[in-house]
């Protein structure tokens, strides 16, 4: 038996991909729609300028999309993925969230609020047990989860891995991030062919922040983030879906290569319908990853790593991860799904 979800913001380019991801789901079944007000009353196909390169799967196509209102939503659908521009969720996701509805958000805001979970399932699956301090402290029977960034989704596993076995210290990172992280409509093709933007505003912060709640200590009452410094150059480059960065880090303890790769490679996936069946890939050869070859590894939903160095203070290495599917999309399904296997729908 399918669990019906809804899906808050269908027709933008995360949504897209939310419907992508859900229509073949074999645990969730959509069953709701919404969108801005121009788009209420259409169907799907008519409201969302569909740029998937699949096609609108047909059931979908021909649901009426709705205003985002929880008083439209219907009560019997517990979970609805939000991507939301953060500006929205930040007024909205609480109203669902108080209305009684679990909300898994691919959106920014909220994401550092002590009590709402920031959560990779392979990560730390544990924090989602923050529902229960944010519903006590908000006074609402639903709740709000977030999944991180997407630049910060791409580091955040072998950085896991790395603080496992052997600490973290310091991380630099420098990003080379897709287009189709700023949206359809967030670059022009006049300023990104033939160039590179130096500047993602506020991606920085979010990745130095974010880094430190995912991979910080949950005690059952609140996360006490990872006492590490981590600083991040993010740079909009003209490819269209895959985001690679080159990660500094200072480690704790001394260590090879060798036994970094090892500990990627080791590093465990999770059982849910969603997650890769590694969840890191490394690569031998320095010249990978790659975007265009490396960004739809096990349906988008691994890191790929490669050009594993010793530094001075520790390892370099380069990640990629698809920045629409397991930085956005794919992370809130996964979410969702671990949501359901915890008992929380």
């Amino acid at each position: 038996m399918t669990t019906p979800v809804g899906i808050v913001g269908a027709t933008g380019a995360v949504g897209q991909r939310l419907v992508q991801t859900l229509a073949p789901h074999p645990d969730f079944e959509i069953a709701a729609l919404t969108a801005s007000s121009s788009s209420a009353g259409q169907s799907y196909r008519e409201a969302a300028k569909w740029r998937i390169d699949s096609p609108i799967p047909d059931h979908v196509a021909a649901m009426t999309v709705s205003e985002t209102d929880p008083a439209v939503v219907p009560d019997d659908v517990p979970l609805l993925f939000s991507s939301l521009p953060s500006g929205v969720g930040e007024r909205v996701e609480p109203a669902f969230a108080e209305a009684g509805y679990l909300v898994s958000s691919n959106s920014s805001n909220f994401r550092t609020d002590p009590d709402v979970p920031l959560t990779i399932p392979e990560i730390n699956p544990e924090h989602i047990d923050l529902i229960e301090v944010q519903r006590e402290e908000r006074g609402w029977d639903g709740a709000i989860v977030k999944n991180p960034n997407c630049s910060t989704i791409t580091m955040v596993p072998p950085l896991a891995a790395i603080e496992e076995a052997v600490g973290i210290d310091r991380v630099d990172v420098s990003t080379l991030q897709a287009v189709s992280g700023a949206g359809y409509d967030g670059v022009t093709s006049m300023e990104i062919i033939d160039n590179a933007i130096p500047h993602i505003g506020g991606e920085e912060e979010k990745m130095e922040t974010e880094a430190r709640k995912l991979l910080g200590t949950f005690d059952g009452n609140s996360v006490e983030w990872l006492d590490a410094t981590v600083a991040a150059s993010c740079n909009r480059i003209p490819t269209l879906d895959g985001h690679l960065e080159n990660v500094f880090v200072d480690t704790r303890a001394d260590t090879t290569p060798e036994a970094i790769v090892e500990a990627f490679e080791a590093y465990p996936t999770v059982d849910l319908p969603s997650a890769p069946e590694q969840l890191i890939h490394v690569f031998d050869d320095p010249g990978r990853p790659q975007p265009r070859l490396d960004r739809n590894t096990e349906d988008g939903m691994a890191i790929s790593v490669g050009g594993v160095q010793a530094t001075a203070e520790g390892v370099q290495f380069n990640c990629l991860a698809h920045n629409t599917r397991r930085g956005a999309a794919g992370a809130s399904v996964l979410n969702g799904e671990l949501l359901a296997r915890e008992g929380y729908l």
